[in-house]
């Protein structure tokens, strides 16, 4: 069953406002269908009954497509590369992200972080489909 990517890409940003695990979404591969929860919000699709069964696959969180570190590792080495040996100290210590922002805003490079991301954050999410089987609308 078809889904659209603008749904699914709402379905990923949901799962991704919180850690791994706080947000769910499940696609139905039957149905079309994207079941939301999440047990910190009022968010609460009612979830089917045979949410475990093979038909409903997990929405990832972008750190499960490499998406956190990682991502930001590869930027800096793409695109700040005489920077990388700061952006990987940054990464080595709690609330890495907070402090990758602001340096990114130091650096007058944070526009073309959120270029770089949202390209990657598209490819990996097709890939992803791809490798579920899922065919997306548009």
């Amino acid at each position: 069953m078809p889904v659209s990517y603008a749904d699914l890409c709402d379905a990923f940003f949901f799962v991704n406002a919180g850690g791994i695990g706080e947000n769910e979404a499940f696609f139905d591969t039957r149905s079309g269908q994207i079941y939301w929860h999440s047990e910190f919000n009022d968010v609460k699709d009612e979830l089917p009954d045979d949410i475990e069964d093979e038909r409903y696959i997990a929405i990832p969180h972008g750190k499960e497509l490499g998406l956190g570190k990682p991502l930001a590792l590869e930027f800096a080495r793409q695109v700040l590369p005489h920077r990388y040996d700061e952006v990987r100290q940054i990464f080595s210590r709690r609330g890495a992200h907070g402090r990758f922002k602001a340096f990114l805003v130091r650096v007058r490079a944070l526009q073309r972080w959120y270029e770089f991301s949202s390209a990657a954050q598209e490819a990996a999410l097709r890939e992803w489909c791809q490798q579920n089987s899922i065919e997306l609308t548009d």
